[in-house]
């Protein structure tokens, strides 16, 4: 009998491992969503698609999101690569009217090595073209303003993300995309965002996801839907 039980814990111990090592070894994190996507009861009106920016938007306001039928995918530190890989997952599979991407930041970063800017735009376009085949309309946003990667102090992105940009709203302009331009509103002199409104020149903050982004993005999405502009919500700025 103690030899049994003893068999039964070393299996244990080795399906903990092992689901411990998957997550390890998920490279485009499948694993962070999964949960989320099931407990879906209906499907929402527009899925965002990113980074930290968009990862942070939906954990900062919450209340944004969940008055607007709207649901963040966004991983912390992911590249275009690894976003095309769970587009469907955690875009296609959830049926939404529209799909908000932003990426394209820790491409520059070169997160997962050096990528060409022609490889990003070639990953970003993929997704738009995965969205359309599937009957999603696309907003398509600029890279935000960064002038300095507090964890690539090496890299100098704001021309880099300034050439990316005139790529993004070159294809989107050619394929019939909206292109939501967040750059003009929130650079600084630096070619960052501004102290007001980040910590880092790279994250927005509260203030300035409510003050600009919001607003930019809910108008865009109405554009793209046809609809009257104005009777999205935006909570204040506190």
């Amino acid at each position: 009998m103690k030899r049994f039980l003893f068999s039964i814990a070393l299996c244990m111990i080795a399906v903990c491992g092992f689901a411990q090592n998957d997550k390890k070894t998920d490279w485009a994190q499948f694993y962070r969503y999964a949960e989320a996507n099931e407990k879906l009861t209906t499907n929402p009106e527009v899925v965002f698609m990113g980074n930290s920016i968009t990862d942070n938007w939906a954990r900062y306001d919450v209340e944004f999101f969940e008055k607007n039928n709207f649901v963040g995918r966004g991983i912390s530190g992911q590249t275009s690569s690894e976003m095309l890989v769970r587009f469907r997952r955690d875009v296609i599979d959830l049926k939404p009217k529209v799909v908000v991407i932003l990426a394209g930041t820790n491409d520059i970063a070169q997160n997962n090595g050096f990528i060409t800017p022609e490889n990003t735009l070639g990953n970003i376009m993929s997704m738009c073209e995965l969205a359309k085949a599937n009957g999603i309309k696309v907003v398509l946003c600029s890279i935000t303003p960064t002038s300095v990667f507090g964890w690539r102090r090496h890299i100098e992105p704001a021309q880099k993300i300034r050439d990316l940009n005139k790529m993004l709203e070159a294809y989107a302009k050619e394929s019939k995309i909206h292109f939501l331009n967040y750059y003009p509103a929130l650079t600084d002199d630096k070619g960052g965002l501004p102290e007001k409104w980040s910590k880092d020149t790279c994250h927005p903050n509260l203030e300035c996801y409510r003050t600009i982004m919001e607003p930019m993005v809910c108008d865009a999405i109405d554009k793209v839907l046809k609809r009257k502009p104005g009777k999205r919500h935006i909570p204040k700025v506190e």
